[in-house]
């Protein structure tokens, strides 16, 4: 298990960017697929991206992020990060960091550790 902790969350309009970081801490970070998932009020909890163990080769995005998100990782920081442009109002949710060890998946099921979320609010 790593303990995951989220920051970078706020207020931007709509067309804006920003930067969601996640630190962890515990076992090797490195052995470790990152993934970013999002739950809106009244909404289930979705799949937003994925970043696989050791040097992030494989990215998966979800469609209705595709092009606008990009996840990336540095194992020296033990920190993955997402970083949003074109922010849309449907973007607002709490996002929530994941790790799921050597498995590359968009399945929230998968994942063993979750950071307590940083939310996200875009306005028009």
């Amino acid at each position: 298990q790593v303990q995951l902790v989220e920051s970078g969350g706020g207020l931007v309009q709509a067309g804006g960017s920003l930067r969601l970081s996640c630190a962890a801490s515990g076992r090797t970070f490195s052995s470790y697929a990152m993934g970013w998932f999002r739950q809106a009020p009244g909404k289930e909890r979705e799949f937003v991206a994925v970043i696989s163990w050791s040097e992030g080769i494989m990215q998966r995005y979800a469609d209705s992020v595709k092009g606008r998100f990009t996840i990336s990782r540095d194992n020296s920081k033990n920190t993955v990060y997402l970083l949003m442009n074109s922010l849309k109002p449907e973007d607002t949710a709490v996002y929530y960091c994941a790790a799921a060890e050597y498995t590359l998946t968009t399945m929230a099921r998968d994942f063993g550790s979750w950071g307590q979320g940083t939310q996200v609010t875009v306005s028009t």
